[in-house]
Formats: structure tokens, sequence, C-alpha cells
């Protein structure tokens, strides 16, 4: 069942690739989204007979492939990767849905973006570290293209500055798994084979730092970051929500797959450092978002400060904590694709994203009331308001990591004040005020063009009314996480001791 989510989107990839050139364009995204729909259809049928009481690696796959090498082909599924699954398949179709329908070359473009969800899944779903290691280059290549082919101004430095960066964190993460595979003497890149291992902590120092390095690219963290608000703001919209939503996950994924549980004495005593670490790039990142004056830009800056939260939780690694973690990661990528989908649509009908040009978009007769309205509920869900559901990911991840970290976390809370300046000034300068009678009126947005970000608008108001729809996925296998690394090494305390969270 798992490996439908990896090769059908692949295989339908090459349809779309062979289809003829003279095809209606029209029709070439009709077929690109019914294939799509199809891979999110088959996700909800996982999600809907996932057992929640099994916190262990479901509908395992195993065959053997190059064995000599210690490369299987070796999946499994668990509350870590179920949520991150359901994310992926959700915006690869939004961001087919998304795309214009005048794209130029659509066959390449509709293609690449379904090779791109396919090696996503596989690497959330890779239980065999070599494998993983191939799926999460595979996104490398058709990023690049989409990029550089259908980007908008600097397009080219920014997609050779994104693909230097990726494969430099490819080479890192190779590097840490070839090192592990070394002193361990194992005979097998295998995930569970690995995972008793015992190495000596000076080994697992320098592993856990090229990991750390080459996932902390990806996420990214400062200052590490470089590359991605260049590439933020020369991708298209579609791929800006597949970049900021799905892609900044594998960093993050990998670190609460790979580093916390193969090097838990070493990640113990480094996660004071990490603490501070995540403290750095969420004010950092909220510093960097308010001095900006384009609005993609600022969104782009607003990422690196959310992924902040998540490194803060797995340094404190608690129960509440990785579940807030989880949660985070999956608020985060509703929340920026529809913050990216937003703004290209004010791109779209207006010509610009400066903010000292924007002004009165709330304007219900010239300006665009119903996108400006969206902005407004994106801006509150990113600052973390109550009621949505990037409120209840923050809580969590807070509550869980001020037991060990008091400091950092509440420097952190400072981050979320800071999250609300940015958006504020963003709002205040690009949905209010008085427009300019030389705008006249702007062209009206259409319904099917509204249709993603209303999609996301409900699931944001839905997680975040109904928050337990979210945590339930992932807590017993979290709750299972960190009684693992609790019979390695003594973990920061945690505040959900013996106890169960609802």
């Amino acid at each position: 069942m798992l490996s439908v989510l990896i090769w059908f989107p692949c295989f339908a990839a090459v349809i779309i690739a062979l289809l003829p050139k003279s095809l209606d364009l029209k029709r070439v995204r009709l077929s690109a989204l019914w294939l799509s729909g199809i891979t999110l259809l088959w996700t909800i049928g996982l999600v809907i007979q996932f057992d929640l009481s099994n916190p262990l690696l479901q509908y395992q796959e195993s065959l053997p492939w190059l064995s000599d090498l210690g490369l299987d082909y070796q999946l499994g599924i668990d509350g870590l990767s179920l949520p991150l699954l359901i994310l992926n398949s959700l915006l690869t179709w939004l961001a087919i849905y998304s795309s214009r329908i005048d794209t130029k070359r659509p066959n390449l473009f509709y293609a690449l973006i379904l090779l791109i969800s396919g090696g996503v899944a596989g690497a959330f779903l890779a239980q065999n570290l070599l494998l993983f290691f191939l799926f999460y280059e595979v996104e490398l290549i058709p990023f690049y293209l989409l990029i550089s082919i259908w980007g908008g101004a600097q397009q080219g430095s920014a997609a050779t500055k994104f693909l230097l960066y990726t494969a430099t964190s490819g080479g890192l993460i190779l590097a840490g798994f070839l090192g592990l595979i070394w002193f361990s003497e194992a005979s097998s890149f295998a995930y569970d084979l690995l995972l008793g291992q015992t190495l000596p902590l000076n080994i697992q120092y320098v592993l856990l730092v090229l990991l750390l390095l080459g996932f902390g690219i990806k996420t990214p963290l400062v200052p590490l970051h470089t590359w991605l608000p260049d590439t933020y703001v020369a991708a298209s919209t579609p791929v800006a929500m597949l970049l900021g939503g799905v892609l900044a996950k594998l960093g993050t994924y990998g670190i609460f797959r790979f580093c916390m549980p193969l090097f838990p004495e070493a990640w113990s005593n480094l996660s004071p450092l990490l603490a501070t670490w995540a403290v750095v790039s969420v004010l950092y990142g909220a510093l960097a978002a308010i001095a900006q004056k384009d609005i993609k830009r600022m969104v782009a800056y607003s990422s690196v400060g959310h992924m902040g939260y998540i490194l803060l939780a797995a340094a404190a690694h608690t129960q509440l904590s990785i579940v807030g973690a989880i949660s985070q990661m999956f608020a985060h990528g509703l929340i920026l694709a529809l913050l990216f989908h937003l703004v290209g649509l004010i791109e779209a009908k207006v010509g610009t994203r400066d903010l000292d040009v924007l002004n009165g978009l709330m304007n219900p007769v010239r300006g665009l009331p119903l996108v400006s309205a969206l902005l407004v509920l994106g801006g509150m869900a990113s600052a973390g308001i109550p009621g949505l559901v990037g409120f209840i990911a923050e809580f969590l991840v807070f509550q869980g990591s001020y037991a060990a970290f008091p400091v950092q976390t509440l420097l952190s809370v400072v981050g979320t004040g800071l999250t609300a300046v940015y958006f504020v000034i963003l709002l205040n300068r690009t949905c209010f005020g008085r427009l300019d009678n030389s705008l006249a009126y702007f062209p009206k947005v259409h319904w099917d063009e509204r249709v993603p970000a209303l999609i996301l608008t409900l699931l944001i108001f839905i997680l975040g009314i109904h928050p337990t729809w979210l945590v339930r996925w992932s807590e017993p296998t979290t709750t299972y996480l960190v009684a693992e690394a609790h019979l390695s090494t003594p973990a920061p305390q945690s505040i959900m001791a013996n106890a169960e969270f609802h």
C-alpha cells in the first residue's frame, strides 16, 4: 500500500510528460489534477485504516535489492511520517490546482511536480538509511528546473544557490550515514538494525554534527538559511507552496527520525546548545521579516523563525514537545502554503509585492477584499492566535519545552510576539488604508483561483478548533520514541511523565 504513494506519482509523471504537445493546456492540467487526486485519496485511505493504538511501524514492506551494499527496499509508516505524507499529497494537489492555465511547457512542469511528490513520499516512508538518502536527493533536480525555468526575477542565481546548498546537505547526510555504518560495523543500512547500536561518545558527536548540518540546511536554520529567501522569492507560486510546505519538512523529519534516536547520548548532551540555536533562528527570522519590503520575502523569513520552534521541541525531547513539533510541521505547511498562494494572487492582480506601493486592498469595490480577509487570517494563524491551528502547535511546543529549557522557551515566546509585529506591518500596509485612485480597479479574483486558499483556510480553522484530530495521530509514536530514548540515556525532564496528553 505504501509503494503506491511513491511509484504512482512517478508513473503519473511519465504519463503527463508523454502527453501530446498539441494537447490543450487545460487538459494537461486537468490530467495532472486527476492523477495527483488519486494519490491524495490513497493517502486518505491509509489514514482511515491507520491503527492509532499502535506506536510502531505499520504497513511495512521489505524487498531485497542491493543487499551486498546494505541497501534494501524497506518502507514503513508511523505517527511521525503519517501527517507529513498527508501534507505532501494535499499540497501537491493544491499546487497543481493553483498553477496558471497559461503555464509554458505544461507537460514538463506538472511531470516535475508529480516526480517530487513521489520522491518526498519515499523519503518519509524509507526505513533504510541509504534508501532515504536516494529519495532525499530525488527532488534536487526537479526543483532546480522548476525554479530556473518557471521562476521570476533572479531565477538562475536562485536555482543555482538552491542546487549547491541542497547538494551540500545531501553530501553531509551521506557522510554521516556512511560513518555510522563504518564505526558500528553494521552489515546493512536498515534503520531498525542501527537503532540499537552503541558508539563511543566522541564518534556520536561527529556523526550527529554532520547530520545536523545536513538537515539544518534543508530546514533551514540560521546561519544555513541564506539560500531560502532568494529561492522562495524567485519560485512561482505553486513551487513556493511546495518548497515551504513540504521540502523544509524533510529537514525537520530527518532530525526527529535519525538524529535523536541514533545518537541519544550525544543528543542529550548537546541539547542545551541546540535549544540556544533554536532561539537564534526564531529571533533572527522574526527580526529579518520585520525589515523586509517585499511581502514574499517577509513570508520566507517568517519560515526560518517557525522552524526554530521545531528545533527547540526536539532539543527538549519530551513527549509533549515532540507532539507539538509534529503538529507545528503540519500547521506550518498549511499556513505557509496559504500565505504564498495569497501573495501570488496579489502579485498577479496588482502587479507588485512592494509594501511601499500596496495599500487599501481591503476596499470592497475596487480592491481584493476576500484575498485580504484570508491574508489577515493567515497572519493570525502564523502568529499563533487561539482558535487556529498555529496556536495549538506552538502552545504544545512551549509547554513541552519549558520544563527542560525555561529561558530558551521564554525567548522563543518573544518570537511569537515579533511574528505578530511583522504581520501587523504587512496587513496594515497591504490591506488597510486608502486605495490609490491611480490604480483604478484591480482584476477580480475568480472563484477557481480562491479554491486552494479556501481549502487551506478551512483546515486551519477545523484543526484549530478541534486539535485532537491532529495530535492523536502522533501521540502513540511520540510516547514510544521518548520511552526508547529514556532507556538509552536520561533525557531532559518531561512534564508528561507517566501521563497521557488529551
